[in-house]
């Protein structure tokens, strides 16, 4: 037989014609001389393998070499080695040893073991022996098969071995695949063989006590698994105390107040993104040196609280909080808090939010309590607390006041039918109805207009505009009530009325209307309250109406407007319907004495505070909301701060009751009002006011408004008012981060009492987060089955446990059955198991979508498959690294391989992206920087290209490896502290798995380590640009693969690269190793004027322009102006789509050329524009030329081919 070389030359004979068991191979080994170095015999054979690592014992046993026992389980690999070669090619020219392997005899590991040691075998062992030759032969006769294929199919396969280590490059024709198919699948069985032997428990965690450091398995299990890593790490960070900050640390503070979830059960998604956007910032900073403080809190949340406890007490014990009185019912919401709390906690810890637990607060304990009291008795005698009847938002259900923040506006276009509750029929909203009042002294009638009739009950005057001619003879007029007989005045308002809507006369209630009670102030007009806390008609309604529910009073208003004559019409009206967020009832407009603060001069300050462009201390992030700060702090108004609740801070003020007053109810009279810090400062403070009289104390039963304590948080989780260490070294805080939506409820509050109480704002930064909506855009409401808990994301769900968490609410039947309707429709097989750090890393992600984030699960569960693939890269890069890496303590890229400088370049560039967006608070462009270094740079290129220097253990390629070695460690180590912020567990993994520096401390935990800084010697830009021309031209050639190869995508074929200008020529030149390991293209010679190469079988060929022309049967793709990429098509070209594309690329460049001669035939062009723009200008238009042309050359091949 000839040698592959075609030399001629026979390959000497091994010294032994079988091997173990009998087996005989047959090799034909021919050398391929060197200057230096040549081998003789199977003497040369021997000493040359003598010390070779495992891999390359394969052959010991064939060549006649000794120890066989080196030789158990090396052979089982070579078919997988063998289909490696289509990844692998020499680096570097050497000795070489050129084996074709002879297909006449079996190849598989089964036929070479070690002898066992003698031992009498009993009749049993005899017969399972004999089972066990039987099957062996059974497998011997189907590898045969298999391989007299590969015999037929005329298999070549070339395997290239150099001392200490083998290369393989493989050259197999079309035809070949089947043959090499056989052999690889012989492999890969006994590769799963050799799997089999693993211990499964090396691949599994140990169990590790509560608050130890995890114990890892000793090998990395073969695919990610969340909650196997996840677990473990944050008991451990928090016994460790890595969360603590020391109010006496030299670390500059860096300090986050978590806003303060309610304690009404359970994180939803929208918490998860404060936590995670939070816990990036913390532990950025954390590893950037800075001593870090991230105070966390719960919430009493008032009227949330006390709505459940009161769902809770009529759904078991069917009761009201007034069936079992204050007192009772606060011990119940005490016991629920205590109960429920907990489960925010472990939420937390679930997200792996490095919160100072030893600093945890709730708003309501003792320390927060009397911060509150200290803060209303001082603003009070600052006489910036004060009790006034002004118009609040009334809840007719919960017989409170609300805030603004509690009331959900409702467009309501048309007349339209809603449930209220406790109303049986539907109640019609949308409706303008029009009616007449009498006017005094038979002067006719006064037409108004109303969407609530019922509020006429409480009307006081009727305004016209004192232009309005049609009302000009009625003003200082009166109309006549038809129910009750009051004389209502006719005044003239140009604020409020429009002369030009409806019939230009309104109707003024001042108790019931935000825009008639301000009017009423102008005009000093009777405020009237019609309805009871209960939105009952009161005794000012007068006899017909009084103790009918406001909604009933509007029709029978109706009807009796109806038989008087006085009804006008109806007509649809547009609206916006305020509903209560909390109970759903329509929120009522209404006059009460309430407690106050005036907030004209604290809104100044806070306004001061962010817009003062020489002293600025308050920063918006985004900058869009400064506008928003102005704009409300300019038009603010008074906060009233009581709430009619029994849950709550209550407020710090006694009513005197005086044994002389006439009226004895609690309020009537404004100057027995005390306020002070407890009963006891009460009772003497009464004394010296009211001397020598009789009094009895009773304290305010409202309680204050929930936003007051949670705008103290800034102050109070630092020990105000007491002058702690905590308070000097930490406030203010560093960043405030929140949702926009309460910019003005908590934010602004904040600011304000901070700069009042604190002496300065409570924090520098202020960075507003887009609200989360569920995929189709909806808000997150119970009531439709779309709030999702962070932990059902986290550990997965199924579809009939998310119906079970509904069915353990609040809901009533109606909104069970569509909140289950839309869980089956969103959720149809429940929510797959992601993890935290795939939560966490999607919803940072999210924060580029302006004010709304539309979240769709499937994109978590996109992050937890690339967890799974930045796991097995890591998996990778280990195995390469070896059991007995040292890491250098430092690397220096000059000295290293072309694919190495690139990616620490890369990464030099990503550290520094990354830290410029988490300084700017682009936290998206900061998670994507860090993914796409991970997944298109380390993952898709580098680790690709290096695994040539992996194929063996060639020590001509030392060099390489080790460089490759330290670059993949670099990489890993530097790429994990990067990525540590947004996915805190998965890092910490794989980073206490690597080795570490030799001679160094390395730190306890991933989140000690400093954060990544770029280093000057790593940047290197020729090489990002070569890489980018070798990754484009890649992307081209994997382009025509598939176009061309369809389903046999692993069949390496031969490209040709065109090249305009040598200097495009020279990149392609010297990096075509990594094209061919990249793209994976078969062995062909390099033409080229300008360079030699060193190896005869590179896969591409440069063609420079002129000088040679493309074979027929190529594929061909523009990879840009200065390079074209040809494929050589095994089999027929599709003619008719290459001269489609061809077609089509010209057309662009034809429409281009149009647009640049439009622009330089343009008038006054050669006098208007600048000659350096113009020479541009030129060099685009001929290189524009020069592309059309050769796309018409291409053309014309292609038609001949035809």
């Amino acid at each position: 037989m000839e040698s592959p070389t075609g030399g001629g030359r026979s390959a000497p004979r091994t010294r032994r014609e079988g091997g173990i068991n009998g087996s005989r191979r047959r090799w034909l080994v021919a050398a391929e001389r060197t200057p230096k170095q040549c081998m003789k015999g199977e003497k040369n054979y021997k000493s040359a393998f003598k010390n070779t690592p495992p891999a390359t014992i394969c052959l010991k046993e064939d060549l006649g070499l000794e120890e066989e026992s080196e030789v158990v389980r090396v052979v089982v690999a070579i078919p997988d080695i063998v289909m490696e070669c289509f990844e692998a090619k020499a680096a570097t020219t050497t000795t070489s040893v050129l084996v074709s392997l002879s297909a006449s005899r079996s190849f598989h590991g089964s036929s070479i073991m070690s002898q066992p040691e003698t031992k009498i075998e009993t009749e049993e062992d005899l017969e399972r022996k004999k089972k066990k030759e039987e099957k062996a032969r059974e497998k011997e006769l189907k590898k045969q098969k298999a391989l007299e294929k590969a015999e037929q199919a005329k298999l070549k396969v070339f395997i290239l071995f150099y001392f200490f280590d083998f290369l393989c490059v493989v050259d197999a024709q079309q035809k070949q695949e089947q043959g090499l198919n056989a052999l690889k699948k012989s492999g890969k069985k006994n590769m799963k063989r050799d799997e089999g032997e693993e211990n499964p428990e090396d691949f599994i965690d140990p169990e590790t006590s509560a608050g130890e450091k995890k114990k890892m398995s000793n090998h990395m299990a073969k695919q990610y698994n969340p909650r196997a890593v996840e677990k473990s790490w944050y008991a451990w960070w928090e016994k460790s105390g890595f969360f603590l900050a020391d109010a006496n640390s030299s670390k500059p503070p860096f300090v986050i107040v978590l806003p303060p979830p309610n304690v009404t059960g359970a994180l939803h998604i929208g918490h998860a993104l404060t936590t995670a956007i939070q816990d990036t910032i913390i532990r950025w900073k954390r590893m950037s040196g800075y001593n870090t403080l991230w105070v966390p809190g719960m919430d009493h949340a008032g009227i949330a609280t006390q709505v459940v406890v009161e769902k809770k007490l009529m759904r078991e014990r069917n009761l009201t909080r007034h069936d079992v009185g204050r007192e009772e019912f606060v011990s119940e919401v005490w016991k629920w808090k205590n109960e429920y709390g907990g489960t925010i906690l472990g939420q937390q810890h679930r997200l792996g939010a490095s919160l100072d637990w030893s600093r945890e607060c709730f708003t309501m304990d003792e320390k927060r309590s009397r911060a509150v009291t200290e803060a209303f008795v001082r603003l009070y005698k600052e006489g910036l607390i004060y009790r006034d009847i002004r118009l609040v938002n009334w809840d007719c259900v919960l017989r409170t006041a609300i805030s603004e923040i509690e009331v959900d506006h409702i467009d309501i276009k048309e007349k339209t039918l809603l449930k209220v509750p406790g109303y049986e029929n539907l109640v019609e909203f949308g409706v303008l109805t029009s009616f007449a009042y009498p006017l005094e002294g038979g002067l006719g009638e006064i037409v108004v207009a109303t969407t609530r009739v019922e509020t006429m009950l409480g009307d006081t005057a009727i305004a016209v505009h004192p232009e309005d001619k049609r009302y000009s003879h009625l003003h200082g007029k009166f109309a006549i009530h038809p129910f009750n007989g009051r004389k209502l005045p006719v005044i003239c308002d140009e604020i409020l009325v429009d002369p030009t809507f409806g019939t230009g006369a309104v109707k003024i209630t001042p108790a019931h209307d935000k825009n008639d009670f301000e009017t009423g102030k102008r005009h000093n007009l009777e405020f009237i309250n019609i309805f009871t806390d209960d939105g009952l008609i009161n005794s000012n309604g007068g006899p017909d109406f009084e103790g009918m529910p406001r909604f009933k009073a509007r029709v029978a208003l109706t009807e009796a407007l109806h038989k008087k004559g006085l009804y006008r019409g109806a007509k649809n009206n547009e609206m916006a319907l305020g509903i209560c967020s909390r109970s759903n009832d329509v929120v009522e407009p209404m006059i009460k004495p309430q407690w106050w603060v005036n907030c004209k001069s604290l809104g100044m300050e806070a306004l001061n505070a962010a817009m003062d462009g020489e002293n600025r201390k308050l920063e918006f992030i985004p900058k869009q909301y400064t506008a928003e700060w102005r704009r409300w702090l300019e038009n603010i108004h008074d906060w009233c701060i009581s709430r009619q609740l029994w849950w709550g801070h209550r407020i710090p003020a006694w009513y005197v009751a005086l044994e002389d007053d006439e009226l004895k109810k609690l309020g009537s009279y404004d100057d027995h009002w005390i306020v002070a810090r407890d009963e006891k400062d009460a009772q003497a403070e009464a004394s010296k006011r009211f001397a020598g009289k009789k009094f009895e104390l009773c304290q305010d039963p409202d309680v204050l408004d929930t936003w007051f304590s949670s705008g103290l948080f800034p102050l109070s989780v630092l020990g105000w008012p007491d002058e702690t260490d905590d308070l000097k070294a930490f406030y203010p805080t560093s960043v405030l981060e929140t949702g926009h939506d309460i910019l003005f409820f908590w934010v602004a509050r904040m600011v304000m009492l901070g700069i009042k109480l604190g002496g300065d704002v409570p924090f520098r930064k202020v960075y507003l987060h887009p609200m989360i909506r569920d995929a189709h855009g909806r808000k997150m409401s119970k009531s439709l089955g779309n709030v999702i808990d962070p932990l059902e994301v986290i550990n997965g769900m199924s579809l009939e446990g998310l119906h079970k968490r509904l069915e353990e609410g609040n809901l009533d039947p109606n909104e069970l059955a569509v909140a289950k309707a839309g869980q089956m429709k969103d959720f149809p097989n429940g929510i797959a198991e992601c993890g935290a750090d795939a939560l966490r890393f999607a919803l940072v992600s999210y924060t580029a979508q302006s004010d709304k984030i539309n979240l769709d699960i499937q994109r978590v569960v996109g992050y937890r498959q690339w967890c799974n693939k930045l796991w097995n890269a890591v998996r990778f890069a280990m195995s390469k690294l070896g059991e007995n890496y040292v890491p250098p303590s430092s690397v220096h890229p000059e000295n290293m391989p072309f694919s190495c400088q690139w990616i620490l370049s890369v990464l030099n560039k990503a550290i520094s992206r990354t830290v410029a967006s988490l300084d700017s608070y682009d936290f998206s462009d900061g998670a994507s920087t860090v993914y796409s270094w991970w997944q298109y740079q380390f993952c898709d290129v580098f680790i690709e290209a290096i695994k040539p220097y992996f194929a063996g253990d060639d020590p001509a390629i030392a060099s390489e490896r080790s460089s490759a070695q330290h670059a993949l460690w670099v990489c890993l180590e530097t790429g994990l502290r990067l990525l540590h912020p947004f996915m805190p567990f998965v890092t910490e993994e794989l980073w206490q798995r690597l080795p570490a520096v030799k001679g160094s401390t390395r730190k306890e935990s991933i989140m000690l380590s400093e954060y990544p800084s770029s280093v000057e010697c790593w940047t290197n830009e020729r090489a990002e640009n070569e890489m980018d021309l070798v990754e484009s031209t890649v992307k081209c050639l994997r382009s025509l693969r598939a176009e061309v190869l369809g389903k046999s995508k692993n069949e390496r074929l031969p490209a040709f690269a065109f090249c305009q200008t040598d200097a495009v020529g020279e990149i392609i030149w010297s990096h075509e190793f990594e094209i061919l390991t990249l793209a994976s293209l078969s062995s062909l010679k390099v033409y080229s004027m300008h360079m030699k190469c060193g190896l005869g079988f590179f896969s591409a060929t440069v063609l420079l322009s002129g000088k040679d022309e493309a074979p027929a049967g190529c594929a061909i793709q523009n990879v840009n102006e200065n390079l074209i990429v040809y494929l050589k098509v095994q089999g027929t070209l599709d003619a008719e789509a290459e001269q489609e594309k061809i077609k089509n690329k010209m057309a662009e460049i034809q429409k281009q050329q149009e647009k640049l001669k439009k622009i330089m035939n343009a008038a006054g062009y050669q006098e208007k524009v600048p000659s350096h723009i113009q020479e541009d200008n030129a060099a685009k238009l001929a290189k524009l030329l020069q592309e059309f042309e050769f796309f018409q050359k291409e053309s014309t091949r292609l038609d001949e081919m035809k």
